[in-house]
Order: C-alpha cells, then structure tokens, then sequence
C-alpha cells in the first residue's frame, strides 16, 4: 500500500489539508497527518485540526509522497522548520514525490528542490525565486515535484496526487465518487 506524509502547522491552510488527507484515503493510500508540534494546531481560517501524529514521531519512517500544504502563516512555520527542509531534500533524492500547494511551494524552493524545474503558486509566491520556471496552470508536474496554486486548485491536485499513487483507474474511481 502507498503511503503519504502530509505535514500540518500552525497557520496551515485547512482546506488544502483535509481535502489532500480525504481524497488520498478514499483513494486507498495509507496518509499520516503530522504536525510539527504536540496536539492541535490553529489552521490560517480559525479552524482547530488534530493531527495524527507529530513529525518527530516519523521522522525516520518511510513514505512515497510529501504534501505541505499552504497557508498563512503555515508556509512559513514549514520553511522556517530545519526537519522539513532536510525532510523534502532527502524525498526528493531518494526519488520519492515531493508535492506542495499553495504558498507551500516556497518550502520547496527554500530546500533548493524546485530549482530549474517547472512549479506552480499561489500567485506571486515564487517571486523571489529566481531558479523556478514558473507556470500558471492549476497543477504542474515536474518528474516527481507536483505543485498547485491553491485552496481553488486542490480537488484536482489532490486527484492528481492519487493518481500518482493508486492509478488512473482508481482516480477515476474516487472521482466519480465525488459527484463532481
């Protein structure tokens, strides 16, 4: 079974988080929600989530995908975190998916993993990176780095992360399911 580590700050942007944990379970794939402190953490819109686990907990465990969410301030908290950095780096060389949404793509070029490939943002989040080849579509996939724009964009990002995962014929199942 294909697994996922979806990473949960304070500040996080709750819609991206629990619609990327909800389709990735209907999908079949075993997700673990962590977040980088002890107990439940304030999302960007007041919303309270309780995480699975923290990530010191999994730190050393294995997954076949990263997802961060965005949000303000979240995307800050996981940039400014030396064990998510460290964390995407390391997926991103062993050749796991490293997938952000959102402002989370900032994570990602912080970690150096975005440059010369292609990304997508929030609008205006990658600025100021200049390595990233910038692209506007909903969701862009670069080999193994998948990013999206954000809380608009992550039905079809969390389906495109499933389908990495589990398949198109079990995408389109979920899918299907959604009624969308």
């Amino acid at each position: 079974m294909k697994t996922a580590l979806v990473l949960f700050a304070e500040g996080s942007e709750e819609l991206e988080a629990v619609t990327i944990v909800n389709i990735l379970r209907r999908a079949g794939v075993t997700v673990t929600l962590a977040g980088l402190c002890e107990g439940a953490l304030r999302g960007s819109r007041g919303i309270t989530l309780q995480p699975d686990i923290t990530l010191d907990a999994v730190l050393n465990d294995d997954f076949d995908m990263l997802v961060l969410p965005g949000g303000m301030p979240g995307t800050r908290h996981l940039q400014a975190d030396a064990r998510v950095i460290k964390l995407a780096q390391d997926m991103s060389k062993l050749g796991r998916y490293v997938t952000a949404i959102c402002a989370a793509p900032m994570v990602l070029a912080s970690a150096g993993v975005l440059d010369g490939k292609r990304a997508t943002c929030y609008p205006t989040c990658l600025n100021e990176f200049p390595g990233v080849q910038l692209q506007t579509e909903a969701v862009v996939e670069d080999g193994k780095l998948i990013t999206s724009r954000g809380p608009g964009t992550a039905m079809d990002f969390a389906l495109t992360l499933a389908e990495r995962l589990t398949g198109k014929a079990r995408r389109d199942e979920v899918e299907a399911g959604l009624v969308r």
